[in-house]
């Protein structure tokens, strides 16, 4: 198969989108020491039998201006330790080892999930629905 036709088949990337409910935690601002500092939070996914949930935790970077807006607004009620649901879409998810540097575990090896938080669909403060912004593409078609 030539070149051209392989370029012209195959996609310029590859899209991994994990979609679930959980948890909103540590809302941060991360000031690395090359580059621009970014928000980040922990997602605690839940997953399994809702009698006997587990839990996934995403680190993630929160890109997009929508999800960037939600998170901000949600980030006091995070800070004030109220349990704050959201539904999510988190894209490009990998592994990163670290070393653990305080605590019971010092000095031994971990596993992070990082990820980017494309997307909050909805979100609880301590059961109550939070009226989220409406994403700028709805809005659009809502008016015309």
């Amino acid at each position: 198969m030539s070149d051209q036709v392989q370029s012209a088949t195959l996609p310029s990337y590859f899209n991994l989108h994990v979609e679930g409910v959980g948890y909103l935690n540590r809302v941060r601002t991360v000031t690395p020491k090359k580059g621009q500092e970014f928000l980040a939070c922990t997602v605690a996914a839940m997953r399994g039998s809702t009698a006997d949930i587990l839990y996934t935790k995403f680190d993630c970077r929160v890109s997009g201006a929508e999800a960037q807006k939600i998170v901000k607004l949600l980030e006091s009620d995070v800070a004030a330790e109220k349990s704050v649901l959201i539904g999510f879409k988190i894209a490009d998810i990998y592994p990163e080892m670290f070393t653990f540097e305080k605590g019971e575990k010092k000095g031994q090896s971990g596993v992070s999930i990082k990820g980017r938080l494309l997307r909050i669909k909805f979100a609880k403060v301590n059961g109550e629905a939070v009226d989220l912004p409406v994403p700028v593409s709805e809005s659009e078609r809502v008016a015309a």
